[in-house]
């Protein structure tokens, strides 16, 4: 992929939930110090949000201080807060489309993704993915993409995601866990520029087993693959109680906990920083963050979605840029 010659791209999510006033607020606070550039339609941002129209990423630079560099996408609908319309479905998955267009070509140094609304995209334009990070893995011609969370005090791994408690254990295989703490030792080292990497890794079970006594998968698998890892080059701690992973002193030993599932990873960062973490997909060939949170059909429109989520995807973006130059 050739350099980046432009500052990061922020798609326009979905119009009827707050992505749009999100937008304006995040130039607004950032101004000059970040320049990004905002890619949709400009009759869907507050009235008043000041805009600079521009042809590519890198002009953002140059209006950034005083206005919200805007890559123009015209949409058919006008975006009305909370009712998301089937007429807009198919140019928020464009956007989203051009983003990775831009990135891939070296226009534009990382894609930050505003929400979208997985059932309007399907209802309007039959969206054919699970979501977000599925389709941007598609676009970009990847098998497997990692998700991350992460704040300042803490990043966190799940292995399994949005899947049932009680098929973890199935969906849990040596395969996907050896593959989800490779992506992640990887893109430490080539995004977040941590040179030696240190990966804690949470068991499945209560105690991480306790012996075999709440659980035999630890014994039977985890530990010996974790060997096998260590073998290779990575540090990696053996399979830890999650009970005891995430207090200040634990998380002074690693730069990420690789966790089993869902609400093991999710829990302690939404408890440690709710209104700052950052989803960050790693695996794919440019970078990929968003904020944490969802359309919020509910307050749109009303200015009063916190933005913070936003600032900081926008915030690591530029950060994990930098370190990917760097490399």
């Amino acid at each position: 992929m050739p350099d980046p010659l432009g500052p990061p791209v922020l798609t326009c999510g979905e119009p009827a939930g707050v992505g749009p006033e999100i937008a304006a607020r995040a130039w607004d606070s950032l101004r000059g110090t970040l320049p990004f550039a905002w890619i949709g339609d400009p009759a869907h941002l507050p009235p008043g949000t000041p805009i600079a129209r521009i042809n590519t990423p890198a002009e953002a630079t140059d209006h950034a201080a005083t206005a919200l560099p805007v890559l123009v996408h015209a949409f058919p609908d006008p975006a009305v807060p909370g009712h998301p319309t089937a007429g807009n479905a198919e140019q928020v998955i464009a956007v989203i489309a051009r983003a990775v267009d831009l990135a891939m070509s070296g226009g534009a140094s990382a894609v930050v993704t505003a929400p979208i609304n997985k059932k309007a995209l399907q209802d309007g334009a039959g969206f054919a993915y699970p979501g977000h990070t599925e389709y941007l893995a598609a676009l970009a011609g990847v098998d497997h993409v990692v998700m991350m969370l992460a704040c300042e005090a803490l990043k966190v791994v799940p292995t399994t995601i949005h899947i049932a408690l009680k098929d973890v254990p199935q969906a849990l295989t040596p395969a996907l866990l050896a593959r989800t703490i490779r992506i992640t030792e990887a893109a430490l080292r080539r995004d977040f520029g941590v040179a030696a990497p240190r990966l804690a890794v949470a068991g499945l079970n209560p105690h991480a087993g306790e012996g075999g006594a709440m659980g035999d998968e630890e014994l039977d698998w985890i530990a010996p693959l974790l060997d096998q890892l260590r073998d290779e080059g990575l540090d990696l701690t053996p399979p830890l109680p999650s009970d005891t992973m995430f207090h200040t002193e634990a998380r002074a030993r690693y730069d990420a906990a690789i966790c089993m599932y869902h609400d093991q990873a999710l829990i302690p960062i939404k408890t440690l920083d709710f209104a700052r973490g950052v989803n960050v997909t790693l695996g794919l060939p440019f970078i990929r963050t968003s904020p944490d949170h969802g359309t919020a059909f509910d307050i749109a429109g009303h200015g009063i979605a916190d933005i913070r989520s936003t600032v900081e995807a926008l915030k690591m973006a530029g950060r994990m840029a930098a370190a990917r130059a760097d490399t």
